[in-house]
């Protein structure tokens, strides 16, 4: 199973992004699919989830965030809007297939002030 992030890049404060991520290598649709990120320096934290229509959101994130996706398809997007300096991470996606989690090898998101 591999899944695949695209559509990170550098953008300045208050601009917006849409990472996008596919899952391949498996007929078996995701229950839980999210973004997580880690910043420099720190732990990887939760970001947004997506799991059968239903959405959550970290704190620092909602409002501003869209996550949305498919589970038969096995995509899932991630809007960012009005972002900031400290969004600035490597984002990765998340997947939850048949209880095994597995993740992307994450994309570059940077702010810059």
């Amino acid at each position: 199973v591999q899944l695949v992030e695209s559509g990170g890049g550098l953008v300045q404060t208050g601009g917006s992004l849409r990472l996008s991520c596919v899952t391949s290598g498996t007929i078996d649709s995701p229950t839980i699919m999210a973004w997580y990120r880690q910043a420099p320096g720190k732990q990887r934290e939760f970001v947004a989830r997506f799991s059968s229509g239903n959405t959550n959101y970290a704190d620092s994130v909602k409002g501003r965030f869209t996550i949305s996706g498919d589970n038969i398809k096995k995509t899932v997007f991630l809007q960012m809007n009005s972002l900031k300096p400290e969004d600035t991470a490597v984002y990765y996606c998340y997947a939850r297939i048949l209880g095994t989690s597995y993740w992307g090898q994450g994309t570059q998101v940077t702010v810059s002030s």
